[in-house]
This record gives structure tokens, sequence and C-alpha cells, in this order.
């Protein structure tokens, strides 16, 4: 089969809402300002129903799950007819790999279903230059985009000496209530923590609570944050924790990093290209998340000049869509090997 002059590329994101992921906000400003590209958001008669030549997933396990054990098992029907549409039409589905790893704790036959889907998948899209893909799988490499004309319509507050600043969905394996405990072990009556996000349960929620009602130093604001409160809370801070126990793709980092604030991350192959990428002075690294670690990260983002900035040019969205175009156009090729590529 060969190319259509426009190619009509399914997402599996539906229209997004003001809690929208920022990043599927801006990736469909540059997909739908890309000649060439016509693009549908999701609904499940779009999905099974519509007429379209690539499917684009983001997170599949989306699609399987349900706030109810009977919308989760008619929903995980819907994707099987789904993948049973895809299969039949050939319709090469292109995911973004924002996730590694399967998600814990789902069910045995949400864990089929998304095997399934991997299996079925034509093309992988890495967002940084480490993703580890399979032996053999076709792939390219499009950076995730900066935050910086996302947040530029909202004031950036100075930063206040001696702060630490964490924000976002708080979840196990973010390592909040570890950050709570060693910041607790560090003196200095100037040095000040928030936490501000959503607690992904009531169990951990009280945990953070009662973690933070130890030390006064702490502020923690357990809630969804606007963009605003993102911009103001990560302004104010000198320094951004984000201590998750296995960070790959992270919107969190690009954030900070975007509104000029420097990050404390664990060190691992992917930041340590960050770092490089950005420069060390704003992507600062540890084996071990202790007092000492978040005292000597203090001190080196004070060193960090006022008008200093890191260097984001390789993260602009303004080359995304062509190359999103070109990732689906390649489907094509893979579809039929023995057709020769564009221009051979």
């Amino acid at each position: 089969m060969s190319r259509p002059e426009r190619i009509v590329v399914q997402q599996s994101f539906p229209p997004p809402r003001p809690t929208t992921n920022p990043y599927i906000v801006m990736l469909l400003d540059a997909l739908l300002a890309t000649p060439g590209l016509e693009v549908r958001t999701f609904s499940w008669r779009s999905a099974l129903l519509g007429r379209y030549d690539v499917f684009h997933a983001h997170w599949p396990e989306i699609l399987v799950a349900g706030h109810s054990p009977l919308k989760a098992l008619v929903r995980q029907g819907l994707t099987v007819l789904l993948l049973l549409r895809l299969a039949v039409t050939r319709t090469p589905i292109v995911r973004s790999m924002h996730n590694l790893h399967l998600p814990q704790g789902i069910s045995r036959r949400e864990r089929a279903i998304l095997r399934w889907f991997d299996r079925r998948t034509a093309l992988r899209i890495g967002l940084n230059p480490t993703t580890l893909f399979p032996p053999g799988a076709a792939h390219e490499t499009i950076l995730h985009g900066d935050y910086r004309e996302w947040f530029a319509a909202y004031p950036h507050p100075g930063r206040e000496a001696g702060r630490i600043g964490y924000f976002g969905l708080i979840r196990r394996y973010k390592g909040v209530e570890e950050l709570l405990e060693v910041f607790a072990g560090l003196p200095g009556d100037g040095l000040r923590l928030t936490v501000a996000g959503r607690p992904s349960s009531e169990e951990l929620a009280e945990s953070v609570r009662a973690l933070a009602a130890r030390d006064p130093r702490i502020a923690v604001r357990l809630a969804f944050l606007e963009d605003a409160d993102i911009a103001d809370l990560v302004g104010r801070s000198q320094l951004i924790a984000l201590p998750y126990r296995d960070m790959h793709n992270s919107g969190g980092v690009l954030a900070a990093l975007s509104l000029d604030r420097p990050v404390l991350v664990p060190g691992n192959e992917t930041t340590e290209a960050l770092a490089r990428e950005v420069g060390e002075q704003w992507v600062l690294r540890y084996d071990e998340l202790t007092p000492e670690v978040l005292g000597a990260a203090i001190a080196r983002a004070e060193e960090i000049a006022a008008d200093d900035r890191p260097d984001l040019s390789a993260r602009s969205w303004a080359d995304a869509g062509r190359r999103h175009l070109d990732a689906y156009a390649r489907t094509f090729t893979l579809r039929n090997p023995r057709r020769p590529p564009e221009g051979a």
C-alpha cells in the first residue's frame, strides 16, 4: 500500500480539557498545523468506525482502565474490538513511549491486552535519546518538547533563597514521602519545602500530611495544580526536587527547566544525558537521597546566576509536527517492505 497524499491519524487521546497533560495539547497543536496531516482525537465511535490511516497510542493502559469493574470490562472489550479492527484493516499502530513498562497492579486480562497491543505496534517513538527499544523494532526519536511558550503567559516570581519545591501528581514511585523524611533531617531555619499536587489515594495523602506535620518548615497543598500555580511554585523555588524511583520521561523536569529552575533527580542514563544537553548545573543527580545530598544541591543552586537559563534549543516544538508526519509515513514502508523508499 502506498503512502496517501494526506495521512489521517487517529489519536488515542480525546479532545483536550483544562486538566489535559500540556504535552498532549502542544503536540495536538503541532500536528494540526502540519500540512499533509489530518488529526482526529479519540472517541470509541471514531476509533472503531472511522476511516483513518494510522492509530497513534500514547498511554494504552488508559484504554483498558475504568472507574468500576464493569466499566473496565466494557473498555477492555472495546479495546479488543479495536485491535481486531486494526488487524483486519492492516492499520499500523504508532506508539509514543511515555512509559517503558506495564503499569503495576493491573489485572491479568489488562496485561494480556496490553501485550497484544505491544505486539501489534508497527513503530515506536522515543521521547528522549536513551529510550531502549525491543531488538529489531522500528523506531524514531522525537524529543519531548519544552514548556517555555506554555508558561509564557503567567507571572514568573523571583526565586527565594533556601526554598525547595515539589509539584505534580503524588504517587508512591515518585518518592515524595522519602523527600519529606530527608528534608526533616536537614538543619537550617532558613530552609523551606513546598509539596503540591494531587495524591493518588487518600492513604497516601494521609501519609504525606503526617510526615509534613513533623516539620514546621514544610508546607503541603494536596490538590490539582493549575498552570499558574505551577509557574508560581517553581518560580519561587531555588531548587525543584523530583525524587522519582524510576525516571525516564518526566514532563515535570522539563517544566521546571522551562521555568529556569534547576532540578534534583536520581542519577541514571537518562538524567545524565539531559544534564549534558541542557547544562550540568541544571540537572543535579544523586545515587541516594540524603540530607547531605539535599543540602549540597541547594548550595549548588545558589550559584546559578539569576539571568542564566538552561539550553533547551533541542526541545523546540517547531519541527515536532513534521517529525511525527515522517514517522507516520514510515509505517507505510514497513507494511510493504518490497516498496522502495521514496526518492530511491
